[in-house]
């Protein structure tokens, strides 16, 4: 059973992580939440590699045992699924050689793990992170609410991987 995620919302411009693990009664613990910011006057590749260093560092501090990310939406804009796809790439490598089990949730799903709905707007998913960790407030910014919902997500699920 996993004891510590590190649940990522990713961007090229700001990703949202937070980290939790199991306790008694509730869904999770929050260890640690924030979010990764990268210069958008950098040139892509600048911003990926920030962007690859900042997880890698959560990693190597927190030492979770897995990686939860959400997948790509494909929205109408291609520009926009393509970058991200980018930025998920440099994530997904940073847990793969990390040697974390590694799990993709839609974002849908997260949103239907955390608040009941596929459909819950970015406010009420950090309500219910906060409901479900028994915070004082909703992570902020929202996106760190997020990246905590994401892991959450895998811990609520975690008993379907067995």
């Amino acid at each position: 059973m996993t004891t510590r995620v590190l649940g990522i919302d990713p961007g090229t411009a700001v990703t949202g992580y937070g980290v939790v693990e199991p306790a008694n009664g509730r869904p999770g613990r929050l260890v640690e939440c924030g979010i990764i910011r990268t210069n958008p006057r950098d040139k892509m590749w600048k911003r990926l590699d920030s962007l690859y260093e900042g997880v890698t560092e959560l990693i190597e501090r927190h030492r979770p045992d897995a990686l939860a990310i959400e997948s790509i939406f494909y929205g109408k804009n291609v520009r926009t699924t393509v970058v991200l796809g980018q930025a998920r790439g440099v994530i997904l490598l940073a847990g793969a050689q990390a040697g974390l089990e590694i799990r993709e949730f839609p974002p849908a799903q997260v949103k239907q793990s955390i608040a009941g709905a596929g459909g819950a707007a970015k406010r009420q998913v950090g309500y219910m992170v906060q409901q479900l960790l028994r915070l004082a407030a909703p992570p902020a910014p929202s996106d760190a609410a997020d990246g905590v919902a994401v892991a959450l997500t895998f811990l609520i699920r975690q008993r379907q991987y067995r």
